[in-house]
């Protein structure tokens, strides 16, 4: 019996080093190369991959992008790479017509941001301080401009005309734009100087959910990012209660499930704001007071795990240099946080990042969103066509979010003479932060051709099966592809 069973265990021994033998496991090397990914990192404002950035401290907005002479350079001189072009412009520029839209501006903004290897994140204000009012139609309307319940309202939101206009307006840029591969998000604008949302929770529910739903009822497909932490509210979660955004709150309430509740991503417009002597009458600071508090008040503190989360700066670096005189510390500090509420994009306002703090910026932006590395992979040296490639892979996403389009994990087999590529079934937006395990088997087709492939991975578009996102690892190929090994094709 002692040696049947030290036979069986040879035999056992002997088919596994086999196996083990014509198996092929690799691990690549992880890279910290800064990489420029789709939606994630600093986003250009008013402006495009390739301009030249606004000088000094300043920035402008709400104006139609004045459109800089290409020359077809996409560096960005003092200013990282960016994915995403961020266009912030008022109602009036819109809709310079009652019902008669100027989406030719949209159009060549999206054009624009295609042609620089970007998206198009978008806001449409109603109007701003100064002379950027509502449109001169709407004005005329509703009367001259008087005093509201805030001052940073320039109409009376409760006017039904207001949702009815301003509103319908929204909805036709919905059914017009919705679902475009080359809009990112629609950052969702309500009320008060650039849309930012102040006095939001003064609204009546009715008004407040009807101008919500013109963005939740028409983009079904393009992302939404809301802002319900101004600081103003006294209770931020009155902001989202009700509505159909999804939102979940720590004594286990919840706005429900289902179907017709909508992902939303959230915005932070004051990111890097230390000082409660900026805010004096109210003795608070955004980083050390609202943001931590609102965050988790609001509802949206889980928001990051479906949805995009996109910070705008205080001011511009520039001026936390020359006149805050922020120290590293507490450059560390604003970074950090930021990670901690999973942010995925940053629009610093296309102002130059001062070169001092330049290593630091890029630091955070190899942690901001998602990042994936290739810990393990391991797959058979040989495959019978019309059989099975049965592989294991081991990945880290060591970013803070996850991604949030459909892109798909694919494998491809490929020689001088013939390329297969293999999409697996793995849903990278469940791909959080830490570990990911995807082990699988895909069938060759029966008329592949004999001989010798190499065996590339890449994360690629759905339709054009093309690499679309940068993996943290060595062996990237002129096309985009990683390079993991030669594999063999056998009858």
């Amino acid at each position: 019996m002692k040696n049947l069973l030290f036979i069986t265990f040879l035999f056992l021994n002997l088919v596994l080093t086999a196996q083990q033998v014509n198996r092929i496991r690799v691990k690549p090397k992880e890279i910290h190369d800064v990489l420029t990914n789709p939606g994630i990192g600093f986003t250009t404002f008013q402006r495009f991959n390739g301009d030249t950035l606004n000088p000094g401290p300043w920035w402008t907005e709400g104006y139609p992008i004045e459109y800089q002479t290409f020359d077809g350079n996409l560096k960005n001189e003092g200013y990282p790479q960016t994915s995403i072009a961020y266009f912030r412009v008022n109602w009036k520029f819109v809709e310079p017509e009652q019902g008669k839209y100027n989406w030719e501006m949209i159009d060549k903004a999206l054009k624009t941001a295609n042609e620089r290897n970007q998206t198009l994140m978008l806001r449409i204000s109603p109007f701003e301080d100064g002379d950027k009012d509502v449109p001169y139609w709407y004005r005329k309307m509703v009367g001259p401009e008087k005093p509201e319940a805030t001052e940073k309202w320039r109409v009376d939101p409760e006017d039904a005309r207001y949702l009815q206009y301003f509103g319908g307006m929204i909805k036709a840029l919905g059914d017009r734009y919705d679902g475009h591969p080359g809009l990112e998000a629609v950052d969702i604008s309500i009320t008060g100087f650039w849309g930012e949302g102040d006095g939001f929770h003064l609204l009546s529910d009715p008004t407040r959910i009807g101008l919500l739903n013109c963005y939740l009822d028409h983009f079904k497909k393009t992302g939404l990012i809301y802002q319900p932490l101004n600081g103003d509210a006294p209770e931020p979660g009155i902001l989202v209660k009700g509505t159909k955004i999804e939102a979940s709150w720590p004594d286990g309430s919840n706005n429900g499930t289902g179907d017709d509740m909508h992902p939303v991503g959230y915005r932070c417009d004051c990111l890097g704001d230390l000082s409660t002597t900026m805010w004096e009458e109210k003795q608070w600071s955004h980083m050390g007071d609202i943001y931590p508090r609102d965050i988790v008040k609001s509802g949206m503190y889980e928001a990051w795990k479906k949805s995009h989360l996109s910070f705008e700066i205080c001011y511009t670096f520039q001026y936390w240099l020359d006149s805050l005189k922020y120290t590293e510390k507490e450059i560390d500090f604003i970074f950090g946080e930021a990670l901690k509420w999973h942010i995925s994009s940053f629009n610093a306002k296309s102002s130059a990042v001062p070169e001092v703090w330049k290593s630091k910026v890029d630091q955070w932006l190899n942690k901001m969103g998602y990042r994936y590395v290739v810990r393990r992979f391991e797959y058979p040296s040989a495959v019978k066509r019309n059989g099975k490639l049965d592989f294991t892979s081991l990945w880290e996403n060591v970013g803070v979010a996850p991604i949030y389009k459909p892109y798909r994990f694919a494998l491809r087999l490929k020689n001088k003479q013939h390329e297969q590529v293999l999409v697996t079934s793995a849903n990278l937006l469940t791909w959080l932060p830490g570990d990911i395990v995807h082990d699988e088997s895909l069938f060759l087709p029966k008329d592949i051709p004999l001989g010798k492939y190499q065996l590339e991975i890449a994360l690629i578009d759905p339709v054009y099966l093309t690499p679309k996102v940068k993996i943290a690892i060595d062996g990237k190929q002129a096309d985009d592809w990683y390079k993991l090994g030669e594999i063999t094709v056998e009858d």
